[in-house]
């Protein structure tokens, strides 16, 4: 008797500590449980529909939209070379209002390479390839007045083999609630006249509005880039017009005085002062 006491004593020396242990430690309630496989399963909000910013792009300067990590997206650009007040009215609907003429299109593809940071690709069938980096530094949504990205891209011609030019600057912008931004793009553009030895670089300061119709799926954009300072091929680029989004598309009709859609190019400005051209963009998010 006095071994199996000794035998009993010994094992309750050993078992008591694990049980107090066990019973000190609060089993995890149904809420605590529910709330951490919400979090675990929550969407990754870069993949929401921000009804106040739905493109990357106004019409041709770029936006604060963060592209989801992983995900892709694409865009078409086209501008009609017509000039709108070319010839009279009839040449003008004959012409089916512009197009009917050549143009100059675009195509680009973006990816999330990671939460913040995006990359793209764009083509213009004038054998112009650009490539784009943009990256956010700053976001409104952390109790900030402002978005800042800083962006840099790297285009050539005849198929980024010749008469290369980089482009350094950021994009900042406000979102009101739901109803559109406001944006700034100081863009600093080197080599935009690469045919002559002196005055080489373009200082702009790029500014637009995307402005919702309401509750609608319908806005009103504008943009201008005006050169600061530096080389000054033509007129400043000017560009408004109406879009529509459906699902994960963008429709935008625009009138614009200039032809371009890389950093360079708008850079250069458009033709003549009367000159007006009729373009659109469509882009579309695969996500």
């Amino acid at each position: 008797m006095s071994v199996v006491r000794s035998s009993l004593l010994i094992a309750s020396a050993f078992l008591l500590p694990s049980i107090a242990t066990a019973q000190s430690t609060p089993a995890p309630t149904p809420s605590s449980t529910a709330q951490q496989s919400a979090a675990a399963t929550a969407p990754d909000p870069d993949l929401l529909v921000n009804p106040a910013e739905p493109d990357f792009t106004l019409s041709a300067l770029p936006t604060t939209l963060r592209m989801p990590s992983g995900k892709f997206a694409f865009r078409l650009t086209h501008r009609f070379s017509r000039p709108i007040a070319s010839g009279d009215v009839g040449d003008f609907f004959a012409d089916l209002f512009g197009f009917d003429s050549s143009a100059q299109i675009g195509l680009e593809l973006r990816y999330g390479l990671r939460p913040g940071t995006q990359v793209a690709l764009h083509r213009t069938n004038d054998r112009t390839i650009q490539f784009l980096g943009q990256h956010e530094l700053l976001s409104q949504k952390a109790g900030r007045l402002f978005t800042l990205d800083a962006l840099v891209s790297v285009e050539g011609a005849d198929n980024f083999s010749e008469d290369f030019s980089t482009t350094v600057g950021g994009v900042l912008s406000h979102h009101f609630t739901e109803c559109g931004a406001i944006y700034v793009q100081p863009l600093f553009v080197f080599n935009t006249n690469p045919f002559e030895d002196d005055d080489q670089n373009t200082m702009l300061l790029g500014f637009g509005t995307r402005l919702r119709l309401g509750k609608s799926r319908t806005y009103v954009v504008a943009e201008a880039a005006p050169v600061v300072s530096g080389h000054d091929a033509g007129i400043d680029h000017v560009s408004f017009g109406f879009e529509h989004r459906v699902g994960g598309h963008v429709f935008q009709l625009t009138v614009t005085n200039s032809l371009g859609t890389t950093m360079r190019q708008i850079a250069l400005g458009g033709p003549h002062e009367d000159d007006w051209f009729i373009g659109f963009n469509l882009s579309r998010r695969f996500f």
